[in-house]
């Protein structure tokens, strides 16, 4: 891959074109980050500590020919990082009934993978990713990381003619795995719960078709199918304790969650996972 020259992230000023259109548009409220709006064809975040990472990885996301991602423009007068605004259809906090299509769940299996692929190589030296007080724990599976966005939700998945076209939402990128990131992916869309904590109208939902469905569009291969309900009970006890962290260190929307229930949705998610450990190996193995 041959870079493009762009000046380095924390040079790039964003100064508006004449007639550029000046409308806010309140954009909806993610889990964590607020005051997020829409101008014209950009979109304006606030500006965090991981922001110039972010942005590095965004450049060289463009650099790969990934064009499913937004484009860092820079930061405006008023300090915000600004990015390109992607065009389509993103699902609501609880996902309409269009949301459920498998044809949907393919492609954003194929969406993340090509994502991956993109991601290959990048190691951002400028601006690390600030280190998590509570870290993964490395397995001898996990001795490759890949910077991956870790937050593919049906919220932040772009959809054009009922198709994953793009990603938005990059505040939780960072360091993982592939398997852990598709893993997570499929945790959301499938989704890998328990019933009573699905969204309502996707109780009736079949978990191990979908999951099918999903591992087959990405590609997980026999192993990695092998150790996906163990995965996933790792990974909620990991996410437990960061949400616990998060809730008291930093408050605001990770306090909210919390005081929501998060902590007991995880945990009823992972004795889900550990109940149905078989059936899930059964349908991904069949």
């Amino acid at each position: 891959m041959s870079p493009t020259h762009r000046p380095p992230v924390e040079a790039r000023v964003y100064a508006p074109a004449d007639g550029e259109a000046s409308d806010v548009e309140l954009m909806p409220a993610g889990d964590v980050t607020e005051g997020v709006v829409r101008i014209g064809g950009t979109i304006r975040r606030p500006h965090q500590r991981q922001s110039r990472a972010v942005a590095e990885y965004l450049d060289w996301l463009e650099d790969a020919g990934f064009e499913g991602s937004p484009r860092f423009l820079g930061r405006d007068d008023e300090g915000r990082d600004v990015l390109t605004f992607v065009p389509g259809r993103c699902a609501a906090a609880v996902p309409e009934e269009w949301v459920q299509s498998e044809e949907l769940l393919a492609s954003v299996g194929r969406l993340v993978r090509r994502l991956h692929g993109a991601s290959a190589g990048f190691v951002p030296r400028a601006h690390p990713f600030p280190p998590h007080p509570v870290p993964r724990r490395a397995d001898r599976h996990d001795a490759a990381e890949l910077v991956c966005h870790l937050d593919v939700t049906p919220q932040n998945v772009v959809v054009r003619d009922g198709r994953a076209a793009g990603l938005v939402d990059f505040d939780l990128a960072g360091p993982s795995t592939a398997l852990r990131d598709s893993y997570n992916t499929a945790m959301h869309w499938v989704p890998l719960c328990d019933p009573a904590d699905a969204w309502p109208g996707w109780e009736g939902l079949d978990p191990y078709r979908r999951l099918r469905i999903f591992a087959d569009a990405y590609g997980w291969d026999r192993e990695e199918r092998r150790r996906l309900p163990g995965l996933g009970v790792d990974a909620g006890t990991l996410t437990h304790e960061r949400m616990r962290h998060n809730a008291v260190a930093l408050g605001g929307g990770w306090a909210r969650m919390w005081d929501e229930g998060v902590g007991g949705l995880i945990l009823r998610r992972r004795r889900w996972l550990q109940a149905n450990a078989e059936r899930l190996l059964d349908a991904l193995l069949a």
